[in-house]
């Protein structure tokens, strides 16, 4: 009879040991697996508001359509000032300007047209991955948005925001945690998952996360 009792205890110890040891590595195993999905979701951010930046600067506004942006990013092109040379000392110490030297052929600034994806992505590039969630499973569009906002002083400002929610980009992760994590933003004010922009204020197209 004892040593049956040792065997459970022995076994109940093992069983004690391995529900803290999973206590502790589940948070770290989701923290982990979060801050890698986040990294991406951000980068891909990131490229969506370089992309919007371009459209706005050529389009006067920022878009709330993906087929659109999309479309923008692989077939449309930007301005680009070519450089060529620059003033030297000598030229300076001639009393010759910037414009005068490209009169005189000296130095060349030539306006051309660059495709969008070379001029910001540096050519190959996936345009349609843009509106994807960079996460496994179904793939899933980021959420995309553009208004005009007027400030206090009546001046009109183009917005735009992107965005997706926790859900989508920790999905599959231990719920519980997630969970308590959206919990937490939303206690804090803060938008449970990650975006950049906004619809209710002009902040410059920052990200949450900076």
């Amino acid at each position: 009879m004892r040593t049956v009792i040792q065997i459970l205890l022995v076994i109940g110890a093992v069983v004690i040991t391995y529900l803290i040891y999973q206590s502790v590595q589940r948070p770290i195993q989701f923290d982990k697996a979060k801050e890698a999905r986040y990294e991406a979701t951000i980068q891909k951010l990131k490229d969506i508001r370089k992309a919007q930046d371009a459209y706005k600067n050529i389009h006067g506004q920022y878009t709330g359509s993906w087929d659109t942006l999309v479309d923008f990013v692989a077939h449309d092109s930007v301005r680009n000032v070519r450089a060529i040379g620059e003033l030297t000392d000598s030229m300076i110490e001639a009393k010759i300007t910037e414009k005068k030297a490209i009169q005189m052929g000296l130095i060349i600034r030539d306006t051309v047209k660059v495709s969008v994806i070379d001029a910001l992505f540096g050519g190959k590039y996936d345009a349609n991955s843009l509106r994807y969630v960079p996460v496994p499973g179904e793939p899933t569009e980021f959420h995309l948005a553009q208004t005009i906002l007027t400030t206090g002083s009546g001046i009109k400002v183009p917005v735009f925001e992107a965005k997706a929610h926790n859900n989508v980009i920790l999905r599959g992760l231990d719920e519980q945690l997630l969970i308590n994590l959206n919990d937490q933003r939303r206690t804090n004010d803060k938008y449970p998952g990650l975006k950049v922009g906004s619809l209710e204020e002009a902040n410059n197209n920052a990200g949450n996360w900076e």
